[in-house]
C-alpha cells in the first residue's frame, strides 16, 4: 500500500498520521474476517452421500434362524446380516456389502439345506406309512399271524 496516500477513514482525525491509520484498518479487517466481498471465497462445500441401500438381510436371517436351522447356518447368517448393519451405520459400505453377501450366501444355503431336510422327512414319513399299512401293522391291535 502507499504509505503517503491519503486515511481511508474520511473522518480521521488531522493529527494522526496516515500510515496509523491505514495499520488500524489492516488490523480490524483480520479481527473482523474481512470485508463483505471476501466472504464468498471462503465458503466450505460438504459433500454428503446419499444412503447407500446395501441390504443386510436380517429378516431372513432371523427366520432362517427360527424356522430353517440346518448345521445352525441361519444363527450364523443372522451374525452376518447384524456385522452388515454394524459396519452400514459406521459408514463402511464395502464391508457391509462384504458381509450382506456372505449372510446372503448362507440364507440360501439355510433355505436350500432346510428344505431338503423337510421334504426328506416327508418322504421318509411317507413310504414307512405305507410300508406299514402293507404288511398290516397300522389299524391292527394286535401282532400279524405269519
Amino acid at each position: 500500500m502507499n504509505r503517503i496516500s491519503e486515511p481511508f477513514f474520511s473522518g480521521a482525525r488531522a493529527g494522526a498520521s496516515p500510515s496509523y491509520e491505514v495499520l488500524k484498518e489492516e488490523h480490524e479487517v483480520s479481527v473482523l474476517g474481512g470485508p463483505q466481498s471476501s466472504m464468498a471465497a471462503r465458503t466450505t462445500v460438504i459433500n454428503i452421500q446419499t444412503d447407500t441401500v446395501v441390504p443386510d438381510h436380517i429378516v431372513w436371517s432371523l427366520f432362517n434362524t427360527l424356522f430353517f436351522n440346518p448345521c445352525c447356518l441361519g444363527f450364523v447368517a443372522f451374525a452376518f446380516s447384524v456385522k452388515s448393519r454394524d459396519r452400514k451405520m459406521v459408514g463402511d459400505v464395502i464391508g457391509a456389502q462384504s458381509y450382506a453377501s456372505t449372510a446372503k450366501c448362507l440364507n440360501i444355503w439355510a433355505v436350500v439345506l432346510g428344505l431338503l431336510v423337510i421334504i426328506g422327512i416327508i418322504i421318509a414319513v411317507v413310504v414307512f406309512y405305507t410300508t406299514a399299512l402293507n404288511r398290516g401293522y397300522v389299524g391292527s391291535y394286535h401282532l400279524p399271524q405269519d
